[in-house]
């Protein structure tokens, strides 16, 4: 016989699918499916069509149960096809490999009508799959374009058409930005860069850090020191990399120091350089104070982009600062470590020591 703390609880989970019936939520998509009496038909709670009445509402946990409930499936939502997600994802693929295809990044109304989506739809939808609006994607795409152009020896102007730029003036405007040198230093491997980098040996192994004149530019963690000097050189492939121990023994000694004793805190000149998105999680991962962590969807919510774990996890994993973009202080949702990029005893390590405050 059921209880009246049961009756409550079947009671309050009822209200709360109403209510995301009522507001179409995508956030209880997946967790229920209703049933209209006067219809015979179920559905999805994001379903677009005129919502019923209360009165006439059955809920099922699953579509197979109203199914055998005798009821048929929604054509317009289709709570017996591919789950949401499953078929935003599909659609943000598609959108991705329009845009990849396309020689000029076409317009946001003409992706949509492609994809049969109204424009503010596949906006909202493609940003909080990705991370970034498909302007955004299309601006990326075309950066990289250009970056294997430049890389193969093209010339500048021909890279620049090629890769969808237009014009020479667009793509200088943005390259500093994008590229964080002129075009013509790109495709030169960052010859005209000048990089100082020194080795140091700490608790958590070998350290190297690499600074422009903005400030430090690259922090790995390994265990051999050739390999990690070839890091650094395969990511600025032709800069002007030379070695400077004492030019950069302050900054080394600082954070050698901060990796003993994290809570301290560190401030020291960064050159950052990433992609927006990237840069956005890289900011949120800085405002995780010493001590706590946070899963990879708690940095995609702060962001304002809940859909973006798995991007987060991306961007995580192309931190090009270690410690002092602390992206250690992510872990899996289940509270596991997940991955990092320096070794995960590394991570267990800092934890531990942050943990002892």
């Amino acid at each position: 016989m059921e209880t009246r703390i049961e009756r409550d609880a079947t009671h309050a989970a009822s209200d709360r699918r109403w209510q995301a019936i009522m507001r179409r939520d995508a956030g209880q998509g997946e967790d229920f499916v209703f049933a209209v009496k006067t219809t015979g038909i179920y559905c999805r709670p994001t379903c677009p069509s005129r919502r019923p009445k209360r009165a006439n509402v059955t809920f099922y946990e699953t579509a197979a149960q109203a199914k055998a409930a005798g009821f048929r499936a929604c054509q317009r939502c289709r709570p017996d096809g591919p789950g949401m997600d499953e078929r935003r994802l599909s659609m943000v693929r598609e959108a991705c490999r329009i845009i990849d295809a396309a020689q000029e990044p076409p317009r946001l109304e003409d992706l949509a009508s492609a994809l049969g989506l109204s424009a503010s739809h596949l906006h909202r939808q493609f940003k909080s799959t990705l991370g970034v609006t498909p302007r955004q994607y299309a601006a990326g795409k075309r950066v990289e374009r250009l970056q294997t152009e430049l890389a193969a020896g093209r010339p500048v102007a021909e890279a620049t058409y090629e890769s969808g730029f237009g014009s020479g003036s667009r793509l200088y405007a943005s390259s500093k930005s994008s590229l964080g040198m002129s075009p013509s230093e790109y495709r030169a491997g960052g010859r005209n860069q000048s990089i100082r980098y020194t080795l140091a040996k700490s608790e958590l192994g070998w350290l190297l850090v690499g600074a422009t004149e903005q400030g430090i530019c690259y922090i790995a963690l390994g265990d051999d020191r050739k390999a990690l000097l070839g890091t650094l050189q395969t990511r600025f492939p032709a800069a002007g990399i030379s070695r400077d121990d004492d030019g950069l023994k302050d900054w080394v000694a600082a954070i050698v120091e901060f990796s003993r004793t994290p809570t301290r805190g560190l401030k020291l000149p960064l050159d950052v350089r990433g992609t927006a998105f990237q840069r956005r999680v890289w900011r949120a991962l800085q405002a995780i104070p010493p001590g706590e962590t946070r899963s990879y969807q708690d940095v995609a919510e702060a962001i304002g982009e809940p859909r973006t774990h798995r991007a987060v996890a991306n961007a995580c994993g192309a931190n090009p600062l270690a410690l002092l973009i602390p992206c250690h202080r992510v872990l899996r949702k289940d509270g596991q470590l997940g991955g990092y990029r320096w070794g995960t005893d590394r991570k267990r390590l800092l934890l531990e020591r942050e943990g002892r405050g």
